[in-house]
């Protein structure tokens, strides 16, 4: 995925934030096809800090995570069992 980020010195500043301002992006995947990065180079995707997957919707202000596979990591959300 690094050689799909232009014109950010990545050896610099990990991890890399990109600022995206463009009407078309309505789901994650609009922001994968947009960096042409294939879905099978992802491992984890976090919309606002939660796990999801490529076609949630995204909004302005939100923050997207992407993790290629060489970068998997364990995922568990603890659930306060008092609100299920």
């Amino acid at each position: 995925m690094r050689e799909n980020v232009k014109d950010v010195d990545l050896e610099k500043r990990l991890p890399v934030t990109l600022k995206i301002e463009e009407s078309n992006v309505h789901i994650v995947n609009d922001i994968v096809d947009k960096f042409a990065i294939r879905e099978d180079e992802l491992s984890h995707i976090f919309v606002n800090g939660k796990y999801c997957g490529i076609g949630k919707e995204v909004r302005e202000g939100d923050r997207v995570g992407l993790f290629p596979k060489n970068m998997a990591l364990m995922f568990a959300e603890i659930r306060d069992k008092s609100r299920c």
